[in-house]
């Protein structure tokens, strides 16, 4: 459950439950999340902002291992296993006053920090294919008969995949791919489906020397870029500014074409009269 989405008017009943008459619009007994959860797990996400008056409930039931229903009498024992994730500097919160020191080391018994996506590369492979086949389900395109992703990444898309720091970690590269899916219109997706933060963090980004030429320690991928733009402005000029027409030429989509003009900065040739 997301602590934060506990409802402000009735987070007792949510956690623990209620009786049947316990409130106006209690018309049945209804089992809460501890009840339900009995001899298994229940998961806090985000627990830094669970409110300070429910704090003191959740300690209770977690040293008691028993709750009382809203309107009942009698308590109910419950055997739970709890995990509690946060993005928040929970000991900072407890300094500041806002999260209660003892549920604090109640529930730090054993931590886990995951270590970030940019210390863990190795999984940005299989994260990729996860999400490739999320994603076209979802869109429902790209899929074998057995419902499994066939898109693949160009081998320099997973280069830059594999180089970036990834300061959002897996939701970052989850967006990425999600975006890379909606545009794709080929099994193997290009650079251009990237975000263009992606490319200027990996340098994609044409670096020009005098005279408009490129440096001498220019990348592989400049090299590639900077021929993809000769070609696509000498196929622009050819076809007199049109976009539409040096795309059917280039035999790309408009959409592709657009994408590239952009991410190389190229300047659209203006139409003769």
């Amino acid at each position: 459950m997301n602590s934060g989405s506990l409802p402000a008017h009735l987070p007792e009943s949510t956690l623990f439950g209620h009786v049947k008459g316990a409130f106006t619009s209690a018309i049945h007994t209804k089992k809460g999340y501890f009840e339900v959860a009995d001899h298994g797990t229940i998961l806090f996400d985000e627990i830094g902002t669970i409110a300070a008056d429910m704090q003191a409930k959740l300690l209770r039931v977690i040293q008691e291992k028993e709750f009382i229903p809203l309107g009942a009498t009698e308590p109910v024992r419950v055997d739970v296993r709890i995990l509690a994730a946060t993005n928040d500097d929970l000991k900072k919160r407890v300094d500041e006053g806002t999260f209660r020191e003892d549920l604090y080391y109640r529930l730090n018994v054993i931590n886990i920090v995951p270590p970030p996506l940019r210390e863990r590369k190795e999984d940005i492979p299989a994260l990729v294919s996860h999400f490739f086949t999320k994603y076209c389900r979802e869109n429902e395109k790209f899929l074998d008969p057995q419902g499994n992703s066939v898109l693949t990444f160009q081998p320099e898309v997973m280069q830059i995949l594999m180089e970036h720091n990834w300061p959002g970690n897996v939701r970052e590269l989850e967006n990425a791919v999600e975006r890379a899916v909606v545009l794709a219109t080929d099994p193997a997706v290009p650079l251009d489906v990237l975000p263009d933060h992606l490319l200027q963090a990996s340098g994609i980004r044409l670096r020009r020397g005098e005279g408009g030429a490129l440096p001498a320690d220019a990348s592989l991928f400049e090299i590639v870029a900077d021929f993809e733009r000769r070609i696509i402005l000498e196929r622009l000029e050819q076809h007199n500014g049109s976009q539409t027409e040096a795309a059917a030429a280039l035999h790309v989509p408009l959409s592709t074409l657009n994408q590239k003009i952009k991410r190389l900065d190229i300047k659209i040739p203006r139409k003769s009269e």
